[in-house]
């Protein structure tokens, strides 16, 4: 009986449509010089590089194991206009299910939504700010 149980609380999971956060997507940072920095994360980590200049992770998801997922690491030139408005020296990529319901909900709680979602051929992205004016970018994979 048990493992009916968690057969079916597993189904459900994997047909939860949420508006929700449900893994990092990236982390990008400010750097003076980016290409240094990435020579050096390369050298001293084992964090190499793209032409684009991140790094892809990849990971798989626990409930389907046959997804892929990534999150991008990447350095960016300080005071390049990518994290504007925040003033930050960084900026968080969350992964996030049903971005359409998660920004009306967001709207709702009066949360600054950045722009409109643009969809591309490897997912959905738009922008908001926190509490503490940090640059967020929320990402819906395809």
């Amino acid at each position: 009986m048990a493992d009916k149980k968690v057969q079916t609380e597993k189904q459900v999971s994997k047909t939860d449509d949420t508006p929700k956060v449900t893994g990092v997507g990236g982390i990008f940072f400010y750097s003076d010089n980016p290409k240094e920095t990435q020579k050096w994360y390369a050298q001293n980590l084992g964090i190499e590089t793209n032409d684009w200049g991140s790094s892809s992770f990849d990971t798989r998801d626990i409930d389907n194991p046959d997804v892929v997922n990534s999150l991008q690491w990447k350095a960016f030139k300080k005071n390049d206009k990518h994290f504007s408005p925040s003033k930050k020296e960084f900026m968080i990529n969350y992964q996030v299910q049903n971005i359409e319901g998660l920004i009306e909900k967001l709207k709702k709680n009066g949360v600054t939504v950045l722009d409109s979602i643009v969809t591309y051929d490897y997912g959905k992205f738009v922008h908001i700010l926190d509490k503490d004016d940090n640059k967020i970018e929320l990402w819906e994979p395809i």
